[in-house]
């Protein structure tokens, strides 16, 4: 157990390391966290510390992989397809190894009138956290044509491919080990990898956010709601608000 919490400090230190010294040095950190993650499973002989090792692999991938952009003369909303591609494919990956199916994970549509006011929920989330960052807008005008298809990329990729990830397989092997102060862990996760934002608010709102959404598919078993809310919120962080206000 001391094994997984050493874990979630050295993701705390390579993004140190990534924000403040040099974001090579943070890939060069992330790669060596993802070597341990792959080597303790084969070492140790502790079923599910093991598994929960085996399912962090995939936060230094998607670090390494984000940390690989920009790519020049590629459209800024083009570079998420690209990087989230191969994350889920390697998530699926892991999900095999690990022996969770799809519907295991959360792909389904149990609770569907839950899960759809959860979704609902994501465009107040994208408000709040469009008034704590204030970005740039991804698109030049809000129309239909304009907005549409980066819309849809931000759905499938921020919402469905990284609730796959954190509340799909992570939270499904740290749930095993830890049982719900899983859902704990995998938001501390989350809300680490937001330290490129240079927000101490914004942190703690994804912290907050990543427990609400851990939780709705703890008590749903699906991950139709937080996908839908991960997707929407980030639509109205990076493609609504800005251009309303």
């Amino acid at each position: 157990m001391k094994l997984a919490f050493v874990f979630l400090l050295l993701i705390a230190a390579a993004e140190a390391v990534t924000l403040f010294v040099d974001p090579l040095g943070g890939i060069v950190a992330f790669g060596f966290i993802l070597l341990f993650a792959l080597l303790i499973p084969a070492l140790k002989n502790e079923y599910f510390p093991s598994r929960l090792i085996l399912s962090l692999s995939l936060v230094p991938m998607v670090r390494i992989v984000s940390l690989s952009m920009p790519l020049e003369n590629v459209p800024r909303i083009w570079w998420f397809p690209i990087m989230y591609t191969p994350l889920f494919l390697a998530a699926l990956v892991v999900a095999f190894m690990l022996g969770l199916r799809l519907k295991e994970t959360g792909f389904n549509l149990r609770r569907p009138f839950i899960n759809l006011l959860v979704g609902i929920s994501g465009i107040g989330l994208g408000f709040m956290e469009y008034l704590i960052l204030k970005p740039e807008p991804m698109v030049a005008e809000l129309t239909w044509q304009a907005a549409l298809v980066p819309a849809l990329i931000l759905l499938f990729t921020t919402g469905m491919v990284e609730e796959y990830i954190f509340r799909g397989v992570l939270q499904q092997t740290a749930i095993e080990l830890y049982g719900k102060w899983g859902i704990v862990y995998v938001s501390l996760i989350f809300a680490v990898l937001h330290m490129g934002f240079l927000s101490v608010a914004d942190i703690f709102f994804v912290l907050v956010a990543g427990l609400y959404f851990g939780w709705v598919v703890h008590k749903t078993g699906s991950l139709t709601g937080v996908i839908l809310a991960h997707g929407a919120t980030n639509i109205v962080l990076f493609i609504v608000a800005p251009l309303l206000f």
